[in-house]
């Protein structure tokens, strides 16, 4: 189901691209040379994002791997919770920043990567680091790392792309015959909202099954609920430097509470999630025997 889902994401994505360049063909009169670009563009960015879109988050937050000798501890947890969550065991790596967060990326479970800051093992306890590790871990195993990176960069090109269509209204395209520059301003405008849109979507559904499958895991909803508190705090207080296009990746957006950024986040709110948590908890929905804790990394 997940290679139906993420088959679909890319299909519909890029026909998105596709539909957007026959608008400005007929707009421009490029005779269909738009539309070939277009889908063009698309299928070489979902080819990118489903090779290379770890190596290149994480080279843009300068994440480094690290081996068992250097952070045994962490090791030893991502260990565990992989063994109850019947996962391959990620590669694990550091983000020097003090900003507590925790991201995953790969494009499936042989090719994971769990990344956690600096300051989130100094400033969670061993039972809320657990959960968030858990929870990355999750988004793993339903594949979600790869369908938003790919959401996100198709959003991104459309956002680009739309700019095409400014410059045409500008440079007469609108004045063709058929083209109608009312149009064609409201295609630039309104095609990167849809993609956004569409992308916040995937992204926030997805969160609450991370939540999910962390709290079965480990079976402590509490410190699952204690750590998104925690790391949302830091995040109307501290600010990570967040490449454009990348918020959606992480457990808390470190974009939470600035200006219009909650309008349009890539997360549910934080009290909805831990509402869900604890309705998981009044349910007695907390599969997974409990792993004992374990001091954090300091």
């Amino acid at each position: 189901m997940g290679v139906l889902k993420t088959t679909f994401l890319l299909a519909g994505l890029t026909g998105l691209l596709g539909v957007f360049g026959m608008v400005l063909d007929r707009m421009m009169g490029t005779g269909g040379l738009l539309t070939v670009l277009f889908l063009g563009v698309g299928i070489v960015m979902n080819w990118i994002s489903y090779f290379h879109s770890d190596k290149i988050v994480l080279k843009m937050y300068k994440a480094r791997e690290v081996s068992a000798s250097e952070e045994p501890r962490l090791h030893e947890m991502v260990e565990r919770l992989c063994g109850l969550m019947k996962l391959p065991k990620p590669k694990i790596c550091i983000v020097p920043t003090e900003v507590p967060n925790a991201f995953a990326t790969g494009r499936n479970p042989e090719h994971g990567v769990v990344a956690v800051t600096q300051g989130i093992m100094r400033a969670l306890s061993a039972d809320e680091l657990e959960g968030v590790i858990a929870h990355e871990l999750g988004h793993i195993r339903n594949r979600d790392t790869l369908i938003s990176t790919v959401a996100a960069s198709i959003a991104g090109a459309v956002a680009m792309l739309a700019n095409v269509g400014q410059f045409g209204m500008f440079f007469g395209g609108g004045n063709r015959e058929g083209g109608n520059p009312i149009v064609l301003l409201m295609m630039a405008i309104l095609a990167p909202m849809l993609a956004m849109v569409l992308q916040m979507a995937i992204s926030r559904t997805r969160e609450y099954g991370a939540d999910r499958a962390a709290v079965e895991a480990t079976g402590n909803p509490d410190a699952m609920a204690n750590a998104l508190r925690r790391i949302e705090s830091f995040a109307h207080s501290q600010q990570l430097p967040t490449a454009q296009g990348t918020q959606h990746m992480f457990i808390i957006n470190p974009l939470t509470g600035r200006g219009m950024s909650q309008l349009f986040s890539t997360h549910p709110p934080t009290e909805k999630r831990i509402a869900a948590i604890m309705g998981l908890k009044a349910q007695g929905t907390t599969g997974g025997s409990r792993i004992r804790p374990m001091p954090a990394s300091r």
